[in-house]
């Protein structure tokens, strides 16, 4: 396993398999060693790199390889992990996925590691919930977060259009996408993404409708009917050229380098509100956040709060403990929280939330008010969603999307392929 330092890193791409040795020198006998896996930007990388860094001082016996891997490249990349039992020590989940890996033996209870080493009762028992499949913690969550809508603010400056707020409808969003696409009137520039392809957009979506994605006993939460008017929207939305084109938005690898706001393709982007700090990072001009639009009429925002990242131990690690203690460093420990900032979520630890706070840039507090700002538009958290939601989301949700904006396949196809190819997939 190739080691690179710091500095060449950051300068490179997050290649699939990459590997960063946290540590310099030969590998003692007493030395515990262990690998950590994510996915993300640049920053996340920088930021990881950084705790990491920290720890050592604490734990110099302690040595961590580095695994960052970009895009859907994770996924493949885990399963291999998976089928030749050889999981990351560490490795990186979310809420979409962490039941159903946790279901197929990819993670290790931590409820043992609970609280030493790993103290986590400052987060309280509903936090540590958002973690729990079939009554076992199977991750710690990183800070939370809710579906968001970004917008390029000197975009909408220049066009001399209003901002999404949190009350903007779902009319209203069409009308202004379409608006912003006439008024920049740039080639290769449209004034929204093709939203059809975002599972979590259609979970809003559906729950502003008292429906849902999934249902608690595993099918789909939504059938036929549902799918058709929900893709009327959307293909309405392209005809009137208010999306980006399919050729632009089946680019999209579902990381923040790809999404068409950031690639300059459209000036708004729908994602998970942590995200903004990344997408920040690699965009010249200020961005602003809301709500997901609303079905107005005093319908549910639809918005719920979930953990925005999580680490899991993998279940075949021998360093169970190890990995407890290091996780326990990088939520609990106040100079790692200050290197972390809200990256990934807003701290779940309300000690590391307080000492970050005055030291929060403007777009970083931007991340905190959202979430504070939901506080009463939130709807309980739904119950951990079914085996197979990854591949759904993935083969499905985003396959059947690209191919009727492609014209392969008509609203009522898609809408028939959607359902019934989701409820062959979703496993109670």
């Amino acid at each position: 396993m190739k080691a690179f330092n710091r500095r060449s890193f950051l300068q490179g791409s997050l290649a699939a398999g990459a590997a960063l040795s946290f540590g310099a020198g030969t590998a003692r006998a007493d030395e515990t060693r262990m690998r950590m896996t994510w996915w993300g930007s640049h920053d996340r990388a920088k930021r990881t790199l950084g705790v990491a860094d920290l720890y050592k001082q604490k734990a110099p016996d302690v040595t961590i390889v580095g695994e960052p891997i970009s895009g859907d490249a994770y996924w493949t990349k885990l399963s291999t992990q998976m089928a030749g039992r050889n999981i990351s020590d560490i490795f990186q989940l979310e809420p979409g996925t962490i039941s159903d890996y946790s279901r197929r033996g990819a993670t290790m209870p931590l409820d043992g590691f609970i609280p030493k080493p790993l103290n986590v009762e400052a987060f309280g028992t509903k936090v540590l919930d958002l973690c729990k499949v079939d009554g076992k913690i199977h991750g710690i969550g990183l800070g939370l977060n809710s579906f968001s809508m970004f917008w390029d603010t000197a975009v909408f400056t220049k066009a001399g259009l209003p901002a999404p707020t949190t009350e903007t409808t779902w009319g209203q969003f069409a009308e202004l996408s379409v608006e912003l696409t006439k008024a920049v009137g740039k080639d290769q520039f449209w004034g929204a993404p093709y939203g059809a392809r975002y599972a979590s957009v259609l979970d809003v979506w559906l729950r502003q409708r008292g429906k849902a994605l999934f249902t608690a006993e595993g099918p789909l939460g939504f059938g036929v009917e549902d799918a058709k008017e929900w893709y009327a929207y959307w293909e309405d939305l392209r005809a009137k050229n208010g999306t980006v084109t399919p050729d632009v938005q089946s680019q999209e690898q579902n990381i923040i380098e790809t999404n068409p706001l950031s690639r300059g393709n459209s000036a708004i982007g729908f994602t998970y509100s942590n995200q903004l700090v990344g997408y920040q990072a690699v965009m010249p001009n200020k961005l602003g956040i809301t709500m997901v639009p609303q079905a107005g009429g005093g319908a549910p925002s639809g918005h719920y709060y979930r953990p925005a990242l999580i680490w899991s131990i993998g279940a075949t690690s021998k360093n169970g403990e190890a990995a407890a203690a290091f996780i326990d460093f990088f939520v609990n420990d106040i100079e790692a929280g200050k290197i972390l900032g809200v990256e990934r979520g807003v701290p779940m630890s309300p000690k590391v939330r307080e000492a970050i706070l005055p030291q929060l840039n403007e777009t970083e507090r931007a991340s905190v008010e959202y979430v504070n700002l939901l506080a009463d538009k939130v709807s309980a958290y739904p119950p951990p969603v079914p085996k197979g939601s990854q591949e759904f989301d993935r083969n499905v949700v985003r396959r059947t999307s690209d191919e009727l904006a492609f014209g392969n396949l008509t609203i009522d196809q898609a809408a028939q392929q959607l359902v019934e190819q989701g409820n062959a997939i979703i496993k109670p």
